[in-house]
């Protein structure tokens, strides 16, 4: 699988402002109120750029880069809400797939997370993407990386039956409101792509008090797996 050209994407300044830092040769572009920054980041040509909150913006950005950039593969990188009860706040998840916990089309029999007339609703990350993901988090980050399932949802969950819910009847081992956007697109457009998260908060009634005070942590984080693995990647 090619590399060449990533897509990095972040919702939030916090959760790319250090790749910019280290970005040589940057060239601006704006496209539906996007910034895009293309550049030399180690070597390696990027795109990088801050979608904004939510599904749509997350979804609008990915396609943009596919279609104006030409991005090989995307990363999603930031922070995220805990939903596995092992997991705790600077904790990393590599996503193995990406569900929609809002889409919910149950009244007219269709499970929970379900697209409906849709091939799939459940979006696999690229596996090797993923193996690296998950071996940079596990060097950093030892004993404290899990690989499992995205949820995202234009919600900030901040309830712990919501929590136990998202646990129990959907698997997932974290919560956030743009992954499952991305890697729709990407599947759509049969481009790889994974998304790393590091936990900000418990996703539970502490989860304003915690979001402001861990997501610079937690963004730091992240931003230590993405730069590592694009140094290996071939």
């Amino acid at each position: 699988m090619a590399y060449s050209k990533i897509g990095i994407i972040g919702a939030m300044k916090e959760e790319i402002e250090k790749f910019h830092a280290l970005l040589m040769e940057p060239k601006e572009t704006v496209k539906a109120g996007i910034t895009f920054v293309q550049g030399q980041f180690h070597g390696r040509p990027i795109v990088l750029c801050k979608s904004g909150v939510g599904k749509v913006n997350a979804a609008v950005t990915t396609q943009l880069l596919i279609d104006m950039f030409g991005v090989e593969s995307i990363v999603f990188t930031g922070v995220a809400g805990a939903v596995n009860p092992g997991l705790n706040v600077g904790d990393i998840v590599v996503s193995t797939e990406c569900l929609q916990h809002d889409m919910d089309v149950t009244a007219l029999g269709f499970p929970r997370g379900t697209i409906p007339y849709e091939a799939t609703s459940l979006f696999v990350a690229d596996s090797g993407l993923r193996a690296l993901a998950y071996e940079v988090s596990k060097e950093h980050f030892d004993g404290h990386v899990m690989e499992g399932r995205v949820l995202s949802g234009d919600q900030f969950i901040a309830s712990r039956d919501t929590v136990s819910t998202l646990y129990n009847e959907l698997q997932g081992a974290c919560v956030e409101m743009e992954g499952a956007a991305v890697a729709q697109v990407c599947c759509m457009n049969d481009i790889p792509f994974v998304v790393i998260r590091s936990m900000s908060d418990k996703a539970d009634g502490s989860a304003h008090v915690n979001f402001a005070e861990f997501t610079q942590l937690a963004s730091e984080n992240s931003f230590r797996i993405v730069e590592t693995m694009l140094q290996r990647l071939e």
